[in-house]
């Protein structure tokens, strides 16, 4: 690493349980708190998720104000499972309706923005298993304890399911064979990131209203560029959460995930292509035998900021109703 990033490295690295959620509490200072759980197709673990949240840190201490579930067009009854479990749940689809809906996760951040109050808001997935609330005390302790902190990153070990065993420091396969080369090449500062395409992440809303969010897979390495051009590499931070454990994806399914992120750093290198920010990649299917085909799309598409909506500008502190 260069000598900038190593001592960035060594600054702003903490650790998430060197906070309590008293601790934090004191700290405040009257700055509100959104947790958000994008989520499609949830229903196993989401209820689990928000009623530990609601129940640790909204009621027996309260750090959060505003605990928000975007439902992604589920079909299994997430939506219903965390509103019963004490979450407000808006569905994507109807959040800043002429705007369209696009799949993917970077859709349900981008108006997550649009639906919530929070002065920081801190992002979790929702496919967690085994899920401890410190995990969103250690995403929100750099922003509350430190003024100058306005994005912050987790990391953690990935327990990889091989079939057989558990191996606790497995998984992170795009991030290792894609987005962590692609990074040190061209983003050297951003080297000192364990877990650059990590699910978790949280950051101030006078920052994250003024970042564009890229759809599907692109949108955590496209957030890491654009954080570290508008506010430079002293204004993040990254947490070690631990461990997370979650549903781990096909060799097919990474695949689809590499190619996306590849385009959106294209689009941030502004590198001219043939596909210009969209695209197909074709995969093989065994099948007796024969090879079958099966070929995806794998285009990016890019939300504006939220700043510059003007149904966000039209209303009272930027939230619309």
């Amino acid at each position: 690493m260069q000598q900038d990033v190593q001592e960035w490295f060594a600054t702003r690295s903490y650790h998430g349980t060197q906070w309590s959620p008293e601790q934090l509490l004191q700290r405040k200072r009257g700055t509100r708190v959104s947790v958000v759980l994008p989520a499609r197709d949830e229903a196993a673990t989401v209820g689990q998720i928000v009623a530990a949240l609601r129940r640790e840190l909204m009621e027996d201490v309260p750090l959060i104000d505003e605990l928000v579930v975007i439902d992604s067009d589920s079909t299994d009854g997430t939506g219903a499972v965390a509103a019963a479990a004490g979450a407000q749940v808006h569905r994507q689809a109807e959040i800043l309706p002429a705007h369209g809906n696009v799949p993917g996760k970077g859709e349900a951040l981008w108006k997550s923005l649009a639906v919530t109050s929070g002065d920081v808001l801190a992002f979790v997935d929702a496919d967690l298993r085994e899920f401890d609330t410190q995990f969103a005390v250690g995403l929100l302790g750099p922003l509350l304890a430190e003024p100058g902190v306005q994005f912050v990153k987790s990391c953690y070990d990935r327990p990889l399911h091989d079939g057989a065993t558990i191996l606790p420091a497995g998984g992170g396969r795009v991030t290792e064979l894609v987005a962590r080369p692609l990074l040190n090449l061209f983003w050297p500062q951003l080297s000192g990131l364990v877990q650059p395409l990590a699910g978790e992440y949280a950051g101030r809303r006078s920052l994250l209203e003024r970042v564009p969010f890229v759809s599907g897979y692109g949108v955590e390495i496209a957030m890491l560029i654009d954080v570290l051009e508008l506010v430079g590499l002293d204004a993040m931070a990254q947490v070690d959460l631990g461990v997370r454990s979650h549903r781990n994806s096909s060799d097919a399914a990474l695949a689809r995930m590499a190619a996306q992120i590849q385009l959106t750093v294209q689009a941030r290198l502004r590198c001219d292509s043939p596909v210009a920010g969209g695209g197909q990649l074709t995969q093989f299917l065994r099948q007796g035998e024969r090879f079958l085909s099966e070929t995806h799309d794998i285009g990016v598409l890019e939300r504006p900021p939220m700043a510059q909506v003007p149904e966000y500008r039209a209303q009272p502190a930027g939230r619309v109703a």
